[in-house]
């Protein structure tokens, strides 16, 4: 009866495809300890080192964290709604002077609620090739047609519109601003330029620019000064920010629309208002000190050949990308491979996730190690 799923996993392993849970024995700042080992945290998307910040999650508790509970017991359509969920979504509306904003439990949940449900019959997402899961997953689960055009390719996009855009009602495009494998980031405001072109919808996931972008943190769209532009901008609290849960904020029709269609909101409980209230303190009390750090945090990227604080480390076979994870460990870095169908295949590597806490002294030998072995590879 289980013989096919076991003959997957088999295959999986052949091919250093199989994924484990890790365990760890606890995180403190920017270091992880496993085994009794202290390895500084490479994987984390902890950008803004408040996560595990015990200062600031113990003020946090002694200024108001112990007014709310552990659990909201039901949907936000439902009893799931307290004053603490319309607060954050009012102070995200006004910070980034929109028309609403909905949270939703992850950026998983608001990416598959998003595109599943603006897409009707009749209708068409077009969608960068190296978007995340999330939104891939939500295009299936549309009643609307999808194109995948080719990564950053604002030509190929617009070729297109030029061929398909005139078969559909509406339009979607869709793309990340940082991508979260590669680091690179998207071409803005050609998107915007196409989106008015083509009379399209622009959906843009800032989940991982979200807390380290712009002088206020709203991501590559304020540094480019185009918020206005997107009709939908997804950020995630459990990045920079060091929460959970995730907010669309944008146009007031389309807030009001997923509210009554997505179906990822509807039918889930809330999140703890717990969760909620300390999002919404970290955005007022703590984001607002972090632009010297980010700016800090985003040069070091650059020096490392990254547009952001994500540094893709290109290895190529799976066995060798293990391989080279393992030799990181036993130097102190904690990193993990990223293989397909995360990445495209050939392309698997490393995804070096810098926080303000790491500095240029922490990666010089671990560039000296990857600059090695990356050269023993291609021999």
């Amino acid at each position: 009866m289980f013989e096919k799923y076991q003959y997957v996993l088999e295959n999986l392993r052949e091919a250093s495809h199989l994924r484990r849970i890790s365990n760890f024995d606890s995180k403190d700042e920017k270091y992880i300890y496993i085994n009794n080992r202290k390895l500084l945290n490479l994987s984390s998307n902890n950008y803004l080192a408040l996560a595990d910040n015990k200062n600031i999650t113990q003020k946090f508790l002694e200024e108001i964290g112990e007014q709310y509970s552990f659990g909201s017991a039901s949907a936000r359509l439902l009893t799931g709604t307290l004053p603490v969920y319309s607060e954050l979504e009012g102070l995200i509306t006004s910070l980034y002077k929109s028309g609403g904003t909905l949270l939703f439990n992850s950026g998983y949940h608001a990416n598959v609620g998003i595109n599943s449900s603006l897409a009707s019959k009749g209708d068409v997402i077009f969608s960068d090739k190296l978007n995340h899961a999330s939104i891939i997953d939500g295009m299936r689960l549309s009643e609307g047609k999808f194109f995948r055009y080719p990564h950053n390719n604002m030509d190929a996009l617009e070729k297109l519109l030029i061929r398909e855009r005139k078969n559909y009602k509406d339009a979607i495009i869709v793309s990340e601003s940082v991508f979260s494998m590669d680091g690179d980031i998207a071409d803005l405001k050609k998107l915007v330029e196409l989106k008015n072109k083509y009379n399209c919808i622009l959906v843009l996931d800032e989940a991982h620019a979200f807390g380290v972008f712009g002088k206020n943190g709203l991501g590559v769209s304020e540094d480019m000064d185009i918020l206005n532009e997107v009709d939908l901008l997804v950020g995630t609290f459990g990045k920079a920010i060091g929460s959970m849960g995730a907010f669309v904020t944008g146009k007031k029709v389309l807030i009001e629309y997923l509210v009554n269609k997505a179906r990822s909101f509807i039918f889930s409980t809330a999140l703890p208002p717990i969760n909620i209230a300390f999002s919404k303190w970290i955005i007022e009390n703590e984001l607002p000190k972090t632009y010297q750090r980010r700016i800090k945090m985003l040069e070091l990227g650059r020096k490392l050949g990254s547009e952001s604080q994500i540094i893709p480390v290109i290895v190529g076979p799976n066995d060798k990308t293990v391989e080279l994870c393992e030799i990181l460990y036993q130097n102190g870095y904690f990193t993990l491979p990223i293989r397909p169908p995360t990445v495209p295949e050939g392309t698997s590597r490393l995804r070096l996730s810098l926080t303000t806490d790491i500095n240029e002294k922490d990666m010089e030998k671990l560039c000296s190690i990857i600059g090695s072995i990356n050269q023993t590879i291609k021999n």
